[in-house]
């Protein structure tokens, strides 16, 4: 059974035309239903980015769930991996999160987590999907779930993340942008707490649209300039709800969920602490990555596009590192989804337990030139029997010389097309053959390009 609203990551779309008050109320609805279903605890926690439409769609999701009796702690604005860290530690049977991450102000979103701190599997969607219109008879007086506003819960998340780094984090000049989102008060304060001297930008919400617009992790060369500017050792860009950041090293070159796992997974087999010795990546990742890996004597498992897919790749194998290329890096261990401000601190804990420099570190390996190309479509159906041809082609000339990857979007009305070769002539011929072919027989246009030989992946 598919899935009519949910995507890659939650139900996500411009908020009060596609992502309306009601439907987030019959999400409420829905939700409240599976949860009585599995016989989870009746109790909810919630939380919102910045934007301007986050209290509305708290409130219309809080009022549906409330409606079905279960009772709701909203702690207001905090990164999504707070409520993840909540759900998992506290008396809850749900985390939601209101917000759409990396996407533009206009937009917004809805995802779920178990008890456990875990994204919902794509089952529990369809079934809450299933119960948006379900006919029951709801509660009344007393069995009516209650809504508090309580945010007492996020000091025992940054004393969780504070209890990461005994190395601390004394004498070290970094430069962090919050993207004006969740983590503009929670990532600058946990990065002093460990004594390190930081220079914030993208730190002010103000009236909730300005959300991602100038920099942060999908615009990570904001982060790259000032990193050079203020002379600092290293540059930390958050995304919008702070599951996700990549980072800058000295000299202003981009480190992304690549380049960080190999910092992290070198460091960890350096210390006689990967076991097994796995990295969990995607389709997406870079052949240089890989092959740095396998140098190092260390497997690259790749995942489907989409951190929840990385999860359990990370569980099926064991690995203790998993993540993707735009920042979405898990460490199961500390917990089961991406969380920006932990990536953050573990990345930090890397330099200071290598005694070396950002600088020499990036240099330990270089990408193979990778190009992706976001064409951005009405529909997305029939791509696959309009490309067959052209990527058996692509696919037949790249034997042995590199990949091609194309995917629609799991959160936005586009197809992705990477190409990954070892000659950058070749990659840019067939990624744009594939490109054209999905713009002339789709009726679309070519939405973006980047060059992810040095840059991140979406």
């Amino acid at each position: 059974m598919s899935r009519k609203h949910f995507g890659t990551d939650g139900v996500r779309g411009v908020a009060n035309q596609k992502l309306t008050p009601e439907l987030a109320f019959q999400l409420g609805l829905g939700a409240a239903r599976w949860l009585r279903a599995t016989g989870q605890p009746l109790q909810a926690v919630i939380c919102r980015d910045t934007r301007r439409s986050g209290p509305m769609l708290a409130a219309a999701i809080s009022a549906g769930l409330a409606s079905e009796g279960v009772s709701v702690t909203d702690i207001g604005v905090a990164p999504t991996p707070t409520v993840s860290f909540l759900a998992r530690t506290g008396e809850y049977g749900l985390g939601v999160v209101v917000s759409a991450s990396h996407n533009p102000a206009p937009d917004n979103g809805i995802k779920f987590f178990g008890h456990d701190g875990k994204k919902l599997p794509d089952e529990a969607e369809i079934a809450i999907e299933a119960g948006m219109t379900a006919e029951t008879t709801r509660p009344t007086g007393g069995a009516i779930g209650y809504i508090t506003a309580d945010a007492t819960g996020v000091e025992a998340y940054l004393q969780f993340l504070e209890a990461q780094v005994p190395e601390r984090l004394d004498g070290l000049k970094v430069v962090l942008d919050a993207a004006n989102g969740a983590g503009y008060e929670l990532a600058p304060q946990i990065l002093r707490r460990l004594g390190a001297e930081v220079i914030t930008i993208g730190n002010d919400p103000g009236d909730g649209t300005t959300i991602n617009a100038q920099g942060g992790a999908t615009k990570p060369q904001t982060v790259q300039a000032a990193t050079v500017e203020h002379g600092a050792e290293f540059g930390i860009a958050l995304d919008g709800d702070a599951d996700r950041a990549v980072f800058s090293d000295s000299l202003g070159r981009l480190i992304n969920g690549d380049r960080t796992m190999a910092m992290w997974a070198r460091q960890a087999q350096l210390d006689g602490e990967l076991n097994p010795p796995v990295v969990v990546g995607t389709v997406m990742s870079n052949m240089g990555f890989e092959q740095y890996l396998v140098q190092n004597g260390i497997q690259l498992d790749r995942a489907k596009v989409g951190d929840k897919y990385v999860a359990q790749q990370i569980t099926a194998t064991g690995a203790r590192i998993g993540g993707e290329q735009s920042g979405h890096v898990i460490f199961p261990e500390l917990a089961p989804t991406g969380d920006g401000l932990q990536t953050m601190l573990q990345t930090l804990r890397v330099l200071k337990r290598s005694g070396r420099p950002s600088r020499e570190i990036f240099d330990d390996f270089a990408n193979w030139p990778q190009l992706l190309i976001n064409i951005a479509v009405e529909s997305k159906d029939g791509w696959e029997d309009l490309l067959a041809a052209d990527l058996a082609t692509a696919e037949e000339k790249l034997t042995g010389r590199g990949r091609v990857n194309v995917r629609p979007s799991g959160t936005q009305p586009m197809i992705r097309v990477m190409v990954e070769a070892d000659d950058v002539t070749l990659r840019d011929e067939l990624a744009t053959r594939l490109a054209d072919r999905l713009v002339t027989g789709l009726n679309g246009h070519i939405e973006g390009k980047v060059d992810l030989t040095h840059e991140l992946g979406d």
